[in-house]
């Protein structure tokens, strides 16, 4: 072995680590540039905020729990009774 040959070597696992370190920041930066632009929120509609969300219990969702019947059992409509009262 050459003492020559041995430094030659070395120089050029250095340039190739090097060069491999390069590509993969390079690779890495391409990657976060490319998910910021695709994490920008959705568009949400207005009248979606407005609206309650639906009960997740199962009982509310078939009918069987309390309280979901009709809030006015006597089946007389509130909204024509005289205000004021």
């Amino acid at each position: 072995m050459n003492r020559v040959g041995k430094e030659e070597r070395t120089q050029r696992i250095r340039i190739g680590l090097t060069g491999l370190a390069f590509v993969f920041v390079l690779v890495l930066l391409g990657t976060a540039i490319s998910r910021s632009s695709e994490e920008t929120s959705p568009r949400v509609p207005d009248n979606a905020l407005a609206t309650p969300a639906e009960p997740n219990d199962p009982l509310a969702e078939i009918g069987a729990a309390p309280g979901t019947g009709p809030s006015n059992e006597t089946g007389l409509d509130n909204s024509a009774a005289p205000k004021g009262r």
